[in-house]
């Protein structure tokens, strides 16, 4: 890891089903490069429920695998809308709609709508104007634009459930693309990630519709950001003479360094030659009291933390409704999320594998494997959140 780390895209994106359906009209392909392009589809089936599933999943599953196939963007979209049929008795509308965007690795980006809602950009949490060319491919009008983003520059995509939101229930006519707007620049935040920004607006037309979804509705958050380091030392080296080495090793690091487990704070206090600070507040009553130690941005209790954190991991990688918890709490697993799954690119896990005398009583049912498998479960959840991760065992 070098000191200055270059910036990286990140996405994430969440959908409601339509009330009473099982499966979502609206679908998202997502193709990464190993040169860090990338290309992402929300494609809208017609109507709802199973066939709309199918017909967004089709369209979704064809663009993306045309450009990953070595196709161009526009020969992509153009041999997709020729074989796109049309309901002639629903107004000649497409049977799927759909928005292309292909990110480059110099964070430059080409973006193709279909009758999808236009898109939003912001940029320092405020909208810019995209200006749009419109073409005519195989008989059917697609506008498009071309991008080049700087830090934080954020794009929105989104189906037309988000924007019929609250139809029937709140609102006469859902609420217009200006007020979107207005919500995304009051709830916007540089620490907020692409996942939960689209979660907070998704849930804002959840509210809108009373719960019952009139409509699928879909948004994908695209953004550029600068890619940031933490380390987090898991329980100390299975050797006590490595102590030294693995401290070494974790300060060297930078960025945050957290803490997890009794033990291995007081390692750390140790060779830090600084006292651990308790508290016997607690901020949730299921999860241990944090502590602090200076020069640590974070210490927290061990497997009970860890346990809760898995679960808000997995949580966070389907509707990431724990979100609206997490993010403000102050427990040691809330505050492990906001640094892991929202601040964090590059996570440097230290695991120590020694015994913890204090789980040796059977009636704890806690042994050595039970944290190498929270251990393992979190990194493969931090993996599919996009984060680049090392794991190091002692």
């Amino acid at each position: 890891m070098t000191d200055c780390l270059p910036s990286e895209w990140e996405y994430g994106y969440v959908s409601l089903n339509k009330h009473g359906e099982e499966l979502c009209g609206d679908h998202i392909e997502e193709i990464k490069k190993g040169d860090g392009s990338l290309t992402l589809v929300l494609a809208d089936g017609l109507g709802s429920g199973v066939k709309a599933n199918i017909l967004s999943t089709l369209t979704s599953t064809m663009l993306s695998t045309m450009i990953d196939g070595g196709l161009s963007l526009k020969e992509a979209v153009s041999s997709l809308v020729r074989t796109l049929p049309i309901a002639k008795d629903r107004g000649n509308v497409a049977y799927s709609t759909f928005t292309v965007v292909h990110a480059n690795s110099d964070f430059t980006l080409s973006l193709y709508n279909y009758d999808n809602p236009e898109p939003i950009l912001l940029s320092m949490g405020k909208e810019v104007p995209l200006s749009w060319e419109s073409i005519v491919l195989e008989g059917k009008k697609i506008t498009s634009c071309t991008l080049s983003f700087r830090d934080f520059d954020t794009l929105l995509l989104m189906s037309d459930g988000v924007v019929y939101a609250g139809v029937g229930e709140t609102l006469n006519f859902g609420w217009t693309r200006p007020e979107i707007v207005r919500y995304l620049e009051g709830v916007y935040a540089k620490s907020i990630s692409s996942k939960s920004l689209s979660t907070i607006l998704l849930d804002r037309c959840s509210n809108l519709y009373n719960g019952r979804p009139g409509d699928d509705a879909s948004v994908l958050a695209l953004r550029r950001r600068p890619r940031v380091q933490v380390s987090y030392l898991v329980g100390p080296a299975t050797r006590k003479e490595d102590d030294a080495k693995v401290m070494k090793l974790f300060f060297m690091s930078e960025g945050k360094h957290l803490v997890s487990g009794g033990t291995s704070a007081h390692v750390v206090a140790s060779y830090l030659h600084q006292k651990i600070e308790t508290t016997l507040d607690y901020e949730d009553p299921s999860i241990p009291p944090i502590s602090s130690i200076k020069g640590v941005d974070l210490v927290t209790e061990g497997v009970i933390t860890l346990n809760k954190l898995v679960q808000l991991a997995q949580d966070y990688l389907g509707q990431n409704q724990a979100y609206f918890t997490w993010s403000y709490k102050q427990d040691g697993a809330s505050l492990l999320a906001q640094a892991l799954f929202e601040e964090a690119s590059d996570i440097l896990f230290y695991v120590g594998c020694a015994v913890n005398p204090a789980h040796q009583d059977p009636r704890l049912n806690i042994t050595i494997s039970t944290k190498i498998g929270l251990v393992s479960e979190l990194t493969r959840s931090l993996q599919k959140m996009g984060k680049r991760i090392k794991v190091a065992y002692f």
